[in-house]
């Protein structure tokens, strides 16, 4: 009884102090981006020779990757959708002939009470994006911050864990998380980026207009599992089907989206990452779901790293192993850390 209180409490916290928890995961998710494509770079410099001023070069690098993606997306990306909300009102008018020539075929009566407004729609996603902006600045200084004492953490950790086993677990769980995550990370960057440009080479050579946007957001959508690839492939499809696409065209881009879907998402992902993972999909679904009732958006697109971290976390101890078995994909869960 009293693990469930205490459980049901942690949750209400979460939810209360999303505003102060979603910018510091934001801002400590972008430290750690930052410090693995770091350590990325230093890799391809000699070893051994000058670590301190390889190790600067590889950070100064490291940031201005991610100023020059940053600086992609406002002067390429930012435009498209600027063209995409002026054709609203037209998005809208092709929407409701499709909802009106779907009641006529299906001989149901749809009142215009349930077309889904896109304006609104965009709207709504807009305000969310304003406040993630607007919480930038926090999440700046929460980066700077965690920069500044980085070389102390070292520190921190061992007064800390004073007892020599106690410290040699927690070190061991900290770096499985890293390794875990890493690859995790890197492995999703790479296949969404793959998944992302073919899907735009393939909307293009079927001439679907913001061809850009959609494959845009097919590569930001990848990141929320299993709901993620399904708005992928069907909004684009949507989209063709109100701007008055064939049927051939509308069967010809569905079936080389969900392809694509299915080859990378459900065969070459699971294959490269799953000795990595070893997660249930249904655990995946149900964590999903879970932070996203929590933190919205954000909550969904960090769900998967917050539950390798509890996988490992909870490997780790008698009491919770239990947990990461039925989070597990087939029961086999890390190793313990010899005490």
């Amino acid at each position: 009884m009293n693990g469930i209180l205490l459980f049901a409490g942690a949750v209400f916290i979460l939810w209360l102090g999303s505003s102060i928890f979603v910018p510091l995961l934001v801002a400590t998710f972008l430290w750690y981006l930052i410090n693995a494509t770091a350590t990325y770079y230093r890799k391809l410099f000699p070893e051994n020779r000058h670590p301190m001023l390889f190790k600067v070069i590889s950070n100064i690098l490291s940031v201005a990757t991610y100023i020059g993606l940053i600086y992609l997306f406002i002067t390429r990306v930012r435009p498209m959708f600027s063209e995409l909300l002026v054709a609203m009102p037209d998005i809208q008018a092709g929407l409701n002939s499709l909802w009106n020539y779907i009641s006529n075929k299906l001989g149901i009566d749809l009142t215009t009470a349930t077309i889904p407004n896109i304006t609104s729609i965009v709207s709504s996603i807009g305000s969310s994006v304003a406040r993630i902006a607007t919480s930038m600045g926090m999440v700046i200084v929460y980066m700077i911050f965690m920069f500044v004492e980085q070389s102390t953490f070292h520190r921190k950790f061992a007064q800390l864990f004073p007892n020599r086993c106690q410290g040699k677990k927690a070190r061991y769980i900290l770096h499985s998380i890293d390794e875990n995550m890493k690859k995790y990370l890197f492995m999703k960057k790479l296949i969404s980026g793959i998944t992302g440009f073919i899907s735009f080479a393939w909307m293009y050579t079927l001439d679907l207009e913001f061809a850009g946007i959609w494959a845009f957001t097919i590569f930001i959508l990848s990141y929320i599992p299993t709901i993620g690839a399904i708005l992928g492939c069907t909004i684009p499809v949507l989209f063709a089907a109100i701007s008055g696409a064939t049927a051939h065209e509308i069967i010809l881009l569905a079936a080389g989206l969900i392809g694509l879907q299915v080859v990378f998402g459900n065969i070459i992902e699971p294959k490269l990452t799953g000795k990595t993972l070893n997660l249930s999909t249904l655990a995946i679904l149900i964590n999903l779901v879970f932070w996203g009732l929590i933190w919205g958006v954000a909550g969904m697109f960090f769900s998967v790293p917050l539950l390798v971290a509890t996988f490992i976390i909870t490997a780790q101890f008698d009491s919770t192993r239990w947990i990461a078995i039925l989070l597990s994909t087939d029961g086999k869960i890390p190793d313990k850390s010899e005490d």
